[in-house]
């Protein structure tokens, strides 16, 4: 297979599926892959950068024990442990992510699902933000009924995120307290209530390619609009605190195999940027299109100014959704 023509074809309407060969993705050069991927995000989805901010509105004591979480109460770390934070503290935090001209901000909580009492403030918070910023307001929950999709959308959010983490293979080795099949529920359950979903997952867990190709399948098939792709900075205290951590060609790799397989999509560089050069900057060039950026725990480095001055030597347009 060449991936350049190849990637000719899918800017022509082709689209690869589960009964492609697609192991010449995982073999081919590298450098081709990348530049293949790279056509296809122009070709498909221009030069805009879509760029997000996340807050821990609720942090630490997670009863899932997910095996690369420092939140899990299953494990002993030194993330930080906190209740839920008040709607003003969150609006001042979305208010300064808008100002710093980040589109999209959303609110991240520990946990299976919300407290019936927690979900009510999360409601009042989204609120406020809508009622005060032009910002577009993402959740991410956990596991909610099909009633609090509709309430969150009601409040002003746009966008669920809920990564599916692995392939469906390999999901049972990094979590066993809910399954895979609960997760593609939950998706389903939010694009039911019209809201949009951004759902990817992390690499580097000990899955292979193969899984990493199943994973982009998954999400295709599920029609995913938006794709973070985290990558493992293993965290002391947890099952994976040993675990080797990728190369930054392994990430690429990665990265444009997924832009091949959901060409329309926003592939989103997120968690692990420190382990690329540059922040991630080649990642950009190899068939990411979105960021989240700002002080995340595992981006060491990227801050929302120091991103916008790198999309600027890329010639990228990194406008809030609202400008364009």
């Amino acid at each position: 297979m060449n991936v350049l023509q190849l990637a000719d074809e899918i800017i022509g309407g082709r689209r690869l599926n589960r009964s492609d060969d697609l192991l010449p993705l995982m073999e081919a050069d590298l450098e081709d892959l990348k530049e293949g991927a790279d056509r296809i995000r122009k070709a498909l989805l221009g030069d805009h950068i879509d760029l997000c901010t996340i807050i821990s509105g609720r942090s630490g004591h997670c009863t899932e024990n997910c095996k690369f979480c420092a939140q899990s109460a299953y494990h002993h770390t030194n993330c930080e442990v906190h209740g839920l934070l008040d709607p003003q503290t969150i609006l001042e935090n979305a208010k300064a992510n808008e100002a710093q001209g980040v589109g999209r901000f959303a609110i991240v909580n520990s946990g299976h699902h919300p407290s019936d009492r927690d979900f009510k403030q999360i409601l009042e918070t989204f609120r406020l933000i809508k009622k005060e910023s032009k910002i577009k307001l993402c959740a991410s929950l956990g596991f909610l009924s099909s009633q609090q999709f509709e309430a969150l959308k009601e409040a002003g959010v746009t966008s669920i995120h809920n990564n599916i983490e692995s392939s469906r293979e390999f999901f049972p080795k990094i979590c066993s307290t809910h399954t895979f099949d609960e997760k593609i529920e939950n998706i389903k359950r939010a694009q039911a209530t019209g809201l949009s979903v951004c759902s990817g997952g992390i690499i580097g867990l000990g899955e292979s390619f193969k899984d990493r190709v199943q994973m982009a399948l998954t999400l295709q098939e599920l029609h995913i609009t938006s794709i973070p792709i985290n990558s493992l900075m293993p965290i002391k205290g947890t099952p994976l605190e040993n675990q080797r951590r990728l190369t930054e060609d392994e990430i690429l790799r990665t990265i444009a195999l997924f832009r091949y397989i959901n060409p329309k999509a926003h592939i989103r560089l997120a968690g692990g940027r420190a382990l690329m050069k540059d922040n991630g900057r080649e990642a950009f060039l190899s068939g990411a299109s979105a960021s989240i950026t700002g002080n995340m725990l595992t981006t060491s480095g990227s801050t929302i100014a120091n991103d916008q001055e790198m999309f600027t030597q890329l010639k990228r347009d990194c406008r809030p959704v609202w400008q364009l």
